[in-house]
């Protein structure tokens, strides 16, 4: 009964700390800059949620879409803070500090703001959970974050990591924007 009685409290104490799975990540260092966005069609309607989370090692982008027939799509991180429909045009161009050719595939690419493109399932969810080593929200010499801010846009269509500027992603359907106080989570 006296070793049950030392157990019980380390358990309790273990069970009461961080649960950082719970936001997608495992073990090591907080981060230092936690921000979120949902992604939002012309209508208003969410399709899902973006986090962004600086890491030492770069930024983890964690993405969670519902209600999208099964299917490849596009989703880039873009250069303005501005989700105005029905075209989201507003967020301007992919986020292109080296002014790169857009896509992995392209030998003259890729854009940072390039991602994998999303897979949504027969039951119309999508995740998305990676690392984009190097890339800086706040910090850094060529941040995602600057006064007008950044966004996440969705596309109709696969990316073909190839073609520039867009990789032929077809319309922008969804977008969410990201600022450090306004439209996003600052969640440091």
């Amino acid at each position: 009964m006296r070793r049950l009685t030392l157990f019980l409290p380390l358990l309790v104490l273990a069970a009461c700390g961080p649960k950082t799975e719970s936001l997608g990540r495992v073990g090591g260092a907080p981060p230092s800059l936690m921000l979120s966005t949902r992604l939002l069609t012309a209508e208003g309607n969410s399709l899902g949620e973006v986090e962004l989370l600086q890491m030492a090692e770069g930024v983890q982008l964690i993405a969670t879409v519902k209600g999208l027939p099964a299917g490849q799509y596009a989703m880039h991180l873009h250069g303005v803070g501005r989700c105005v429909g029905p075209d989201f045009t507003s967020a301007g161009p992919h986020f292109n500090p080296a002014g790169k050719q857009h896509g992995r595939d392209n030998p003259m690419g890729a854009h940072a703001g390039d991602l994998p493109n999303l897979a949504v399932t027969e039951k119309g969810v999508g995740e998305m959970n990676l690392m984009l080593p190097g890339l800086r929200l706040a910090d850094g010499d060529t941040p995602l974050l600057d006064a007008d801010g950044a966004a996440v846009v969705l596309h109709a269509k696969a990316d073909d990591y190839r073609s520039d500027p867009a990789g032929n992603a077809g319309t922008r359907i969804a977008c969410g924007e990201v600022r450090k106080t306004g439209g996003a989570t600052d969640g440091a």
